[in-house]
């Protein structure tokens, strides 16, 4: 035992001691809280108004019938083939020609543009040309446009848990979803990356020879297992660092920065009090942090973080296992790309898996997905916010711990034969062979 230890602590310190473990630690809040604050502050700067031409064939459209905060319209007339020829010359970044008969032909409208019209522009130009139409058509069916405009509503809900004693707690399906993706996520690139960690650091001792005098004085297993353990304590500060700043750094700049969003000022320029409310009411359930901090409200946050901190120790252990054994046969990286994309499959599989448990946490793929232990890591985190029967918590933490005992037994036979393994090439069939060797 106190082997394995002074192996923790020499691979703990060597790799922590480095500049670039402080510098990945330091690095990675800063740009997680970029890239959500910075397009936030981009979308909120003075956007350039756009220039549009119009020409209306159909004679309905007035120059009052264009007003817009973001894009200026502005009502030409003339001959149109000639306006085609000239509107980028004017100045103008797009230029729409309504048809005479667009009341019954409303596919007729045409935009011309000198390069490719982005999306945006191309809807707020249908829909100033939409609305117009429609108020028209409504007029002429008899229909007050006053009264269409107030039966347009958007039927929002908000939604409860229930416990078993009747206590009711807001919650929120699309805040379930965020958590689980960003949970799912995190285990998906933690074990892929530590797990890589593993197996390099074996094949660099392997390939200095070091290897050699460590394990004069030192069992195999009890080296690997060492190695094993110290990467992951490293992972493990790296986490808090990562979390501690990353969540530090976005509260602050929540609270610093709120940005104004188009519908509220879309909202803010209605003469409807409900429809501003509607629209007020829409904004506030769609503000993602805010979903969050719902479903956060209604989880059993012990339960997630403890689980977390389970599927990533053991997640880890199972995989990085399996990755030590593949440093252990061969001799350089490049060698080492056939035989870890075997290893990789089940983790690539389950984050695939995690986008249908996302959809339905209660599915049987779901199910199976949280057990298996090769997926389970990953899925069962995914359905942890939705709430999962305590059975079966139990049964996929225990089989976790199964898999990792039976993949560390397995690594270790090839591991204590591979690590003094020189000169030949490595096929899947010779390292076979190694797990049957005996002594």
């Amino acid at each position: 035992m106190n082997k394995i230890l002074l192996v923790i602590k020499r691979e703990y310190l060597t790799r922590v001691s480095k500049k670039s473990f402080w510098i990945a630690s330091l690095v990675a809040p800063l740009l997680l809280t970029a890239i959500y604050a910075v397009p936030i502050w981009l979308a909120t700067r003075d956007k350039e108004v756009k220039q549009v031409a119009i020409w209306d064939g159909s004679g309905l459209f007035e120059q009052k019938d264009l007003a817009d905060k973001e894009i200026a319209f502005q009502l030409l007339k003339g001959d149109v083939s000639q306006i085609k020829k000239t509107f980028d010359k004017q100045g103008f970044d797009a230029f729409a020609a309504i048809p005479v008969d667009i009341l019954k032909n409303p596919q007729g409208l045409k935009i011309y543009s000198e390069k490719n019209l982005s999306l945006s522009l191309k809807n707020d130009i249908e829909r100033m040309v939409q609305d117009k139409v429609r108020e028209i058509l409504l007029r002429n069916a008899g229909i007050s446009t006053v009264k269409y405009k107030e039966t347009q509503v958007d039927i929002s809900s908000d939604t409860i848990t229930v416990s078993k004693q009747g206590a009711e707690t807001t919650s929120s399906s699309g805040g379930a979803m965020i958590l689980a993706a960003i949970l799912g996520f995190l285990l998906y690139l933690t074990l892929l990356l530590y797990g890589s960690q593993v197996m390099n650091g074996v094949i660099e001792e392997k390939s200095s020879r070091i290897i050699e005098v460590i394990i004069s004085s030192i069992k195999p297993y009890q080296l690997m297992l060492g190695k094993i353990l110290g990467v992951g304590m490293v992972g493990l500060t790296q986490f808090l660092l990562w979390i501690v700043l990353t969540v530090g750094l976005s509260t602050a700049t929540s609270k610093l920065y709120n940005a104004p969003s188009r519908m509220a000022t879309v909202a803010n320029s209605s003469h409807s009090e409900e429809l501003k409310k509607s629209v007020a009411k829409a904004e506030s359930s769609t503000q993602p942090m805010e979903e969050l901090n719902k479903v956060i409200e209604s989880t059993n946050i012990p339960l997630i973080l403890g689980s977390f901190f389970f599927y990533f120790l053991f997640g880890y252990l199972l995989y990085s296992s399996l990755f030590a054994a593949i440093g252990s046969a061969v001799e350089s990286a490049a060698e080492a790309q056939q035989f870890t994309f075997p290893v990789m499959i089940p983790i690539i599989l389950a984050f695939i898996l995690a986008q249908f448990t996302m959809q339905d946490p209660d599915s049987n793929i779901a199910f199976w997905a949280s057990i298996i232990p090769f997926t389970s890591p990953i899925n069962m985190m995914v359905r942890l916010p939705y709430g999962v029967p305590a059975w079966e918590i139990v049964l996929s933490m225990v089989l976790l711990v199964g898999g990792f005992l039976a993949c560390s037994w397995l690594s270790s036979r090839i591991y204590r034969v591979g690590i003094l393994m020189y000169g030949k090439k490595m096929t899947w069939k010779e390292i076979s062979k190694w797990v049957f060797y005996k002594g």
